[in-house]
């Protein structure tokens, strides 16, 4: 295949461009000192309400930092941008590995930039429980989305919380809000736990699915259909259309049998083809529907309310464990504890409450 007949994407080099022979080693020293300086607090802030994509790069670096050093600035940050956020609906996207979440939110996100809205897609991307690292490949996947000028795409690592909920993804709503985004799309990694702390950060949940892989009904939780505001079965095309709209059937039959929501809102299943862009817009008319039942019943706000102090409890609890496990005395003394509840000389419970009492007394 020659050159010209490859498609362009995010990753092949632009015709016409190449490496300079000489380079000005007094240029890159400049730039390198210069991304060693870290902007303040102010300059993030004023940097973020600008819309200034790479303010907002380091500002969600900083809050999902683990370093104890970062926090007050990352506190600053978040502080100054609350009072510009809560401007924008919180779509969270959920769906097996496989069923197409990234080809379905560019082709989704595309839409929605079209219609003149400014788009932000928080993709959680699991991290390995042997190196801690993570691909990141969300922005590669979505090369078309990410070159659009009303788009933002933050991947971010799962670390060690339930799922690949990133430990930040509140925090990075807020900041993204601030920045102007009027859509914010939070894609988790797969049907799990975390879809329980996704549910509790947005206000419409959408849970894709395909049709075939036999887990039209049987293979997946109750609970996560539960929480599903709509259900959109992916990939209806060419020869899967029939048998997504018999998916379609067995779903809506399924969501009948729930009790009702709090919202009023009765769920809705959908088919789409994320390649072919068939049913994307009827997506979209579902979620808008949705948005304007709860705004006028109030649910909306009220939604809002109980998430806030929801996540005011689980940062409570994640500091006092974070402060528990900092603690020099506990540094030092937990492996000791830990070998001696390995060989049973002292039970787990009693070596955890041993060493809360050695953290109540601090």
């Amino acid at each position: 295949m020659s050159s010209s007949n490859k498609q362009a994407g995010s990753l092949n080099e632009k015709a016409g461009i190449s490496s300079p022979e000489i380079t000005n080693a007094s240029a890159i020293s400049q730039i390198k000192n210069k991304r060693r300086q870290q902007p303040s607090a102010e300059e993030l802030i004023s940097g973020v309400l600008a819309s200034n994509r790479t303010a907002l790069s380091r500002a969600i670096t900083l809050i999902e930092s683990t370093n104890p050093e970062h926090t007050e600035k990352a506190n600053e940050v978040i502080k100054g941008c609350l009072p510009y956020a809560n401007q924008s609906i919180r779509i969270g996207i959920t769906g097996v590995p496989g069923v197409g979440k990234s080809t379905f939110i560019e082709a989704f996100g595309t839409f929605l930039t079209q219609l003149g809205k400014k788009v932000a897609v928080l993709a959680v991307d699991p991290s390995s429980s042997l190196s801690h690292g993570s691909i990141l490949g969300d922005k590669t996947r979505m090369e078309e989305l990410v070159k659009d000028e009303n788009a933002f795409i933050r991947p971010s690592a799962s670390g060690e919380t339930l799922g690949g909920v990133a430990r930040k993804t509140r925090e990075s709503i807020i900041l993204c809000e601030a920045a102007g985004f009027d859509t914010i799309i939070i894609e988790t990694v797969g049907v799990g736990q975390s879809e329980t702390a996704v549910h509790s950060m947005v206000d419409f949940f959408l849970l894709l699915k395909i049709s075939g892989a036999g887990d039209e009904l049987q293979g997946i939780k109750r609970g996560i259909m539960e929480m599903a505001d709509a259900i959109v079965i992916n990939k209806a095309d060419g020869d899967n259309i029939k048998k997504a709209n018999l998916a379609k059937i067995e779903f809506n039959r399924a969501l009948h049998l729930f009790p009702s929501k709090k919202s009023t809102w009765q769920p809705k299943v959908t088919t789409c083809s994320a390649i072919t862009k068939d049913g994307i817009s009827e997506v979209w008319e579902t979620i808008s529907q949705y948005f304007e039942i709860t705004h006028k019943n109030g649910f909306f706000q009220e939604k809002r309310k109980e998430q806030n102090q929801f996540w005011m409890m689980e940062t409570i609890e994640e500091k006092l464990k974070s402060n528990f496990y900092n603690q020099p005395e506990i540094i030092s003394q937990l492996e000791q504890i830990k070998k001696a509840v390995q060989n049973n000389e002292i039970s787990p419970f009693a070596a955890a409450q041993l060493l809360l009492e050695k953290y109540k007394k601090m």
